[in-house]
């Protein structure tokens, strides 16, 4: 653990997206990162969103696509117009990955796979002199607190020290801790002085108040809602989820968590209102609720004159008392407004994204901290979240580069008065 007699110019704690970006912006100023991880080898959280198919950023208009990232609009708009969806598109095409946008506006590699973008960008990356230190796992920071930082690193021969002009810290938020993101950050950011928000859970699931009941559980979990619309204050989509163990998850869920955890977090529970036939007009649904049915089941006549099967019949009589069912008025207004309450968000390991982190408000426009001379900061440890559909990748990429080229800036300084 001897002091080496040269610090290196810039670390780099963390290997995904944001820090593997933050790379290459500094490369493109002539300066050798060297990058830092604590997993086998890099980027592997880049690689598992790729499984089911890499969606790398979305087409739809800058305003619009801005507009995704909520109250950190404003503090994101400076990265993302500086590297924007057709950048990140173009940068891919430039490593020979082309694009394609899906039917949803969704952007993907062709090939649908996040390992030959990932092996492309490594070997230019390499091939710029970026060098990468695999099992390298930050245990905070050393002596002196002022630059050359001292990096605490435990690695496989034991615990060593790094010295570094320049740090940047991009080692994500606190939802895959499998991977390295698990947040173990936030205490040794605190004890210099950085404000921290506490991380929650983005993008996930959340268990309904009372838990289902043993029959639903047991006969439906995993099975998928759809088509579905969900309504609960200003938000209205439309979109699909699956029925868990504890409540529900999926696509529409996680669209619409940000509102449902801060109501939670509010007040102590949610009520929003799945309609389960959005393609209905709620005078149809009455109509044919209405309709004689016979000899017919309640189920036999919702399936033939609505077509309404399976998980969404079981929903409705999990939600509603047999009075209700059996009130044909009442029955219909819940076909297309079903009260659902939630009281708790699934766990943050098992979210996609975290929200919290390093607030905007203890950074400068190039993601500095005010606090401590030479670290930037990238990624998901930054206070900001957005939805999936791409969006997620892009800041951390256009992040990233925000914070490589400000590194840049910052040596570039240090050595001027040298």
């Amino acid at each position: 653990m001897d002091k080496p007699l040269q610090a290196l110019p810039v670390a780099i704690i963390g290997a995904g997206p944001a820090g593997l970006m933050a790379a290459e912006a500094l490369s493109r100023h002539g300066i050798a990162a060297h990058v830092f991880d604590a997993m086998p080898s890099v980027g592997r959280k880049f690689l598992l969103a790729g499984i089911g198919g890499l969606n790398l950023t979305h087409s739809e208009p800058s305003e619009s696509f801005l507009r995704r990232y909520g109250a950190s609009a404003p503090h994101l708009a400076h990265s993302l117009q500086a590297f924007d969806a057709t950048a990140l598109r173009a940068w891919a095409e430039e490593l020979g990955i082309p694009t394609f946008v899906g039917t949803s506006g969704r952007v993907f590699p062709q090939g649908m796979k996040a390992a030959p973008l990932l092996r492309a960008w490594l070997h230019r990356l390499r091939a710029s002199d970026v060098k990468f230190h695999p099992r390298y796992r930050w245990l905070g920071w050393g002596d002196p607190p002022d630059p050359p930082h001292a990096l605490r690193f435990a690695t496989p021969d034991g615990e060593t020290v790094i010295y570094a002009q320049t740090v940047v810290l991009a080692m994500g938020g606190a939802s895959w801790p499998k991977l390295g993101s698990d947040g173990a950050w936030q205490p040794w950011l605190a004890q210099r002085g950085v404000a921290i928000n506490p991380l929650r859970a983005a993008n996930c699931g959340f268990d309904v108040a009372g838990g289902w009941s043993d029959h639903l559980r047991t006969r439906f979990a995993g099975h998928a809602l759809k088509p579905l619309r969900l309504r609960f204050d200003a938000f209205d989509q439309q979109g699909e989820c699956v029925l868990t163990q504890t409540g529900l998850e999926g696509g529409l869920i996680y669209a619409a968590s940000a509102h449902l955890r801060d109501a939670i977090d509010a007040q102590g529970s949610a009520t929003f209102a799945l309609d389960l036939l959005p393609s209905h007009a709620p005078e149809r649904v009455l109509a044919e609720v209405t309709h004689p049915r016979g000899k017919r089941s309640l189920s036999s006549h919702l399936q033939s004159r609505l077509g309404l099967t399976g998980v969404k019949v079981a929903l409705l009589h999990e939600c509603l008392t047999r009075d209700e069912i059996a009130n044909a008025n009442l029955l219909a207004a819940r076909i297309k407004a079903l009260p659902i309450t939630v009281n708790a968000t699934r766990p943050i390991d098992e979210a996609i994204s975290s929200a919290g982190g390093v607030p905007f408000e203890a950074m400068t426009e190039g993601l500095k901290l005010r606090a401590l001379r030479g670290v930037f900061c990238a990624g998901e440890m930054l206070d900001w979240e957005a939805p999936t559909g791409g969006y997620l990748l892009t800041a951390c990429f256009a992040t990233g580069q925000t914070a490589g080229d400000a590194a840049a800036n910052y040596l570039a300084q240090l050595n001027s008065l040298a």
